[in-house]
């Protein structure tokens, strides 16, 4: 029975584990691209992680009016502004430092990717895109 107990503890202590590995990912991150500075936050979401915009330096047009999500393919989606813009949606932590099997959305061109989510460093998110056999790279800055 001690044996029973002392494996039970030691399989609960290695889930746990996996678990806080696996949301390492949530928080805040400042990335730019393309000239445009923007805030991201990645949380929990159903069965893996969404990470949405919440802040983007080039909000407003000249004329005062706000950027929307003009070339997003859902017509139900283009009136969203776009620091409120979900990017990844779906990924799944891999259990090797990595979280994938999901979707990353580029509002610039409208057209959404395979993504890859790895860590570069403690502070540094590596986001690749993916079309076949081609892909991008972009690096998100860990704040919180």
């Amino acid at each position: 029975m001690k044996r029973f107990l002392i494996s039970i503890a030691f399989i609960f202590s290695c889930v746990c584990a996996v678990f806080a590995q696996a949301d390492k990912i949530v928080g805040e991150y400042q990335c730019e691209h393309d000239g445009v500075d923007s805030r991201i936050i990645i949380y929990k979401y159903a069965d893996g992680y969404r990470a949405q915009c919440t802040w983007v330096s080039d909000l407003k047009k000249e004329d005062g009016t706000l950027r929307r999500d003009v070339k997003n393919p859902d017509p139900a989606k283009r009136n969203i502004t776009n620091d409120k813009v979900v990017l990844i949606d779906k990924v799944k932590y891999d259990g090797k430092d990595t979280w994938k099997d999901g979707k990353i959305y580029d509002p610039t061109r409208g057209k959404y990717f395979t993504v890859a989510l790895s860590f570069k460093d403690e502070k540094t998110l590596t986001v690749k895109g993916y079309l076949g056999p081609f892909f991008g790279r972009v690096y998100w800055k860990k704040l919180k």
